[in-house]
């Protein structure tokens, strides 16, 4: 490949890959994969200037921009660092400084945490503006969701400047990081790869309510403003300390490159028992004095670089393949390995993710392979070591073509990666895994079942669908090991009272593919009734809002199977809601076609309520202010950027008595 055409693939290539990063949030390559990458473009680009693009990724910050979010420009450009991955680029980072300033400086050492750009204004005290990173030039509007964020101070206390910005990383601790991909996995949704990309995702939700369940975290480390309390970096995020930021206090100042090289060395293993993500060290030259007289390149800053660990990676030995079916009939292939430990943890499987990956590698049984895990919480195998195979030792491993469990030919549709068992009716860990979606807290909370329960009477022949759930009797359940009278009793009864669960929960509850709790929610509301749903076509399913051809296309399938209109019947006798309920006693038209935000406390309602009373009267609620906002609910303490947004655009604002009086 000529030197031309090698350029144009890495541009091809990275730019491919920054919008996977920043706008999938959906990485397919490791972070120094992606430094490689940059740092050979960008010297065959200097070595031959005659090929410059302004276009290349070279000439910009990766980008995170959502267009549903306001974009604010940055009052100063949020760069990024320059990325090191051995203690000899350290070293010549280290001697550049020296060679530099040619006086005594110090270095600032910080844990570098993995999670998602933020920058914050204050004004007076007061949390004003919350903007991502973005394209280092301007990003996205997010203050409503960082609101949510209760370690992000609202109102600061103590000296502070009148006018300051801090910037820092959003991040999702380990804990709720793993409680919502246990939650995604039992709804069949994808997991998120690292506690990064589950705080970016989160922060760009549209639903702050949502992004509030998810206690987001944030560490806190740059200062900037035209008065800052001292000429030291780490003095400065001490004085922030006291205003009420948080500030990680293991950050060390170092006056050697030996101490730098000492603290890199005990966080290399002991981040593994951190509460949050961290995938390297920062190192910035403390003085601000001596930062300005360094300066930046066109990307970064030349006073600070980062050091990036190394991912954790093991080899051990394929044992075999095992293959999991989903509620939705997902065939998932998981890799048994000899046990072998890896970031604290003993590791015995490991994903394969589907039958390309297992293609790609050439995967033989009895291979010798390598597990890593690094940001991921889930080991995968991440390639083979050929010298060590033995040809005679194991077969090369070809995806099953039946279901491993009931055996039906498995299926793959057009455009995605996963084989999947069409038996949704009659394959047991379908039906089991449909019955246990039916039941959770946030379909029909029906209390008193789980996995275990739902197997054992699925063993016992008491249920074989959801529609059985309501033909259960007490005398039926209490003989059955681990089952008294009273737990039995309790299980009919969860049961029964979830014949009073909303049309909406009741959709969302059936499990139809792609129909998550909002879209479920949207369809109920649009449609009214079960009927009107299961007879709307491609076109009238797509003008409901976060509807598409997918989405749409997947209920009309649903609703062609007679199996379900069955079901869906069978449910009907047994008195679910298959209607959305109208309170005719409240509900008018009087806002109808109107888009409405809530802002601030209120004294006679709730905001719950409040949002109910706009949708009963034919209004639509709304997260932020836009030109298309007919006006604001507001209460007491709203959000002064919210206030400031309303009146540059002039739109009304309506106080809580005045909103009960247009209603009444």
């Amino acid at each position: 490949m000529d030197i031309k055409n090698r350029i144009d693939y890495l541009r091809a290539e990275l730019h491919r890959h920054n919008y996977n990063y920043y706008i999938l949030n959906a990485p397919e390559i490791s972070d120094r994969q992606f430094d490689d990458m940059m740092r050979e473009l960008q010297d065959l680009e200097d070595a031959h200037p005659e090929y410059q693009d302004e276009n290349s990724p070279t000439m910009r910050v990766g980008s995170d921009i959502d267009n549903k979010f306001r974009q604010i420009s940055h009052k100063y450009p949020m760069l990024s660092l320059g990325n090191t991955y051995s203690e000899e680029e350290v070293t010549a980072f280290y001697n550049r400084i020296k060679n530099a300033l040619n006086e005594d400086f110090e270095i600032c050492c910080e844990l570098k945490f993995d999670g998602t750009s933020i920058s914050l204004t204050y004004e007076k005290g007061q949390l004003t503006q919350a903007v991502t990173r973005g394209d280092g030039e301007k990003g996205d509007d997010v203050t409503d969701n960082v609101r949510t964020i209760r370690s992000i101070p609202l109102v600061l206390h103590g000296d502070y400047p009148e006018s300051l910005e801090i910037r820092g990383e959003i991040l999702m601790p380990w804990k709720m990081f793993d409680q919502l991909n246990r939650e995604r996995e039992l709804r069949e949704e994808p997991i998120f790869a690292n506690p990064r990309n589950a705080a970016a995702g989160t922060l760009k939700l549209q639903n702050s309510a949502i992004v509030a369940s998810r206690r987001l975290d944030a560490y806190l480390y740059y200062l900037l403003g035209n008065n800052l309390p001292t000429d030291g970096h780490y003095e400065n995020l001490q004085m922030a300390s006291q205003w009420g930021f948080k500030i990680s206090q293991n950050m060390r100042k170092a006056k050697s490159l030996q101490e730098i090289f000492d603290y890199i060395a005990f966080w290399d293993v002991e981040r593994k028992n951190l509460p949050v993500a961290t995938d390297g060290i920062v190192l910035k030259v403390n003085s601000l004095r001596q930062q300005n007289m360094l300066g930046y390149t066109a990307k970064s800053p030349r006073w600070a670089i980062a050091y990036k660990f190394q991912a954790e990676r093991v080899l051990t030995r394929l044992q075999s393949v095992s293959y999991q079916v989903g509620r939705t009939g997902v065939v998932t292939p998981v890799a048994n390995l000899d046990p072998v430990q890896l970031s604290g943890t003993i590791v015995k499987r490991a994903s394969l993710h589907n039958a390309d990956i297992i293609r790609n590698m050439d995967l033989h049984i009895k291979d010798m392979v390598y597990v890593e895990k690094g940001g991921e919480i889930i080991p995968k195998i991440v390639g083979v070591e050929p010298e060590a195979r033995d040809a005679s030792l194991g077969e090369k491993i070809e995806f099953v073509r039946e279901c491993p469990i009931c055996g039906s030919k498995l299926v793959r549709y057009e455009g995605e990666s996963a084989y999947y068992c069409p038996n949704d009716t009659a394959c047991p860990p379908q039906i089991k895994g449909k019955i246990e979606h039916f039941i959770s807290r946030r379909a029909m909370d029906i209390e008193g079942l789980g996995p275990e329960t739902v197997d054992l009477f699925y063993q016992k022949g008491l249920i074989k669908d959801v529609a059985d759930l309501y033909q259960l009797q007490p005398e039926a359940i209490r003989t059955l090991n681990r089952m008294g009278e009273k737990s039995a009793e309790n299980i009919v009864k969860s049961i029964r009272d979830s014949r009073s669960v909303p049309f909406e929960r009741v959709l969302f509850a059936l499990g139809i593919r792609f129909v998550g709790e909002t879209v479920a929610k949207k369809i109920a509301r649009y449609f009214k009734d079960i009927q009107s749903l299961s007879s709307a076509t491609l076109e009238q399913l797509k003008s409901v809002d976060e509807v598409g051809d997918k989405i749409a296309q997947s209920i009309v399938s649903y609703f062609g199977n007679p199996s379900n209109r069955q079901l869906i019947q069978r449910l009907q006798a047994a008195g679910l809601q298959f209607a959305q309920a109208v309170d005719n006693s409240v509900s008018s038209n009087k806002l109808l076609g109107l888009s409405i935000v809530i802002s601030g406390v209120f004294a006679h309602h709730s905001r719950d309520e409040y949002k109910a009373l706009i949708e009963q009267n034919g209004g639509k609620n709304v997260s932020s202010i836009s030109s298309k906002t007919s006006f604001i609910l507001a209460g007491e303490n709203m959000g002064p950027s919210k206030l400031e947004k309303a009146h540059k655009l002039g739109i009304r604002i309506m106080s809580e008595d005045e909103f009960l009086q247009l209603l009444q």
